[in-house]
């Protein structure tokens, strides 16, 4: 039988933290995801369950965030789920009962990495990295992004100091490299 073990996005058997002076980035290894599209003609269905996960329905460049299930506006009738991975580890399979044929729910934690930028010179490094407007943004503001070269969302969490960056895992030392250099530029 083979032994097999997971490897977080950059590749390790624990998520890497990086810690300056001035920002850490966080590897958070510990987030479920899941796409939901609601089907033609079974939006009012789709919308009903959504607002009653999160109370509302994300709209255009916002998110819900929650301490358990968030979500946030991927496109027109399309939202990303999270969850903590550790009781959602099935967030697909959860939210196709919940759904049922309202929407089409895809699985997407093994798609995505997610990193998270907390510090007093986020917005400094945030401005190195793309062309999200950080300083004019309020917790739950949503923006797609590119970051060197790679389409990514950013997320505005709640503390004021903190910023959430989903990036394509296929990618994610790219990704990884980029934020490093900026918060090594803001020294």
């Amino acid at each position: 039988m083979h032994n097999l073990q997971t490897i977080t996005a950059l590749g390790g058997k624990t998520p890497r933290i990086d810690v300056f002076d001035h920002i850490t980035i966080i590897e958070n290894d510990s987030v479920a995801l899941a796409s939901v599209t609601a089907r033609m003609g079974r939006e009012a269905g789709c919308y009903k369950v959504l607002q009653k996960l999160l109370g509302v329905v994300p709209e255009t460049g916002r998110a819900v965030l929650h301490n358990t299930e968030t979500g946030f506006y991927m496109g027109l009738d399309q939202w990303m789920l999270t969850a903590p991975r550790v009781s959602h580890e099935l967030i697909a399979d959860q939210l196709k009962k919940l759904f049922g044929d309202n929407a089409s729910v895809t699985e997407q934690s093994g798609a995505w990495v997610c990193l998270d930028i907390i510090g007093r010179a986020m917005p400094d490094m945030c401005e190195r990295l793309c062309a999200v407007p950080v300083r004019q943004m309020v917790a739950g503001d949503v923006q797609r992004t590119v970051i060197h070269k790679m389409g990514c969302f950013v997320i505005r969490c709640m503390a004021n100091d903190q910023l959430r960056i989903l990036g394509p895992r296929s990618t994610a030392a790219t990704l990884h490299h980029a934020l490093m250099t900026a918060a090594t530029s803001t020294a």
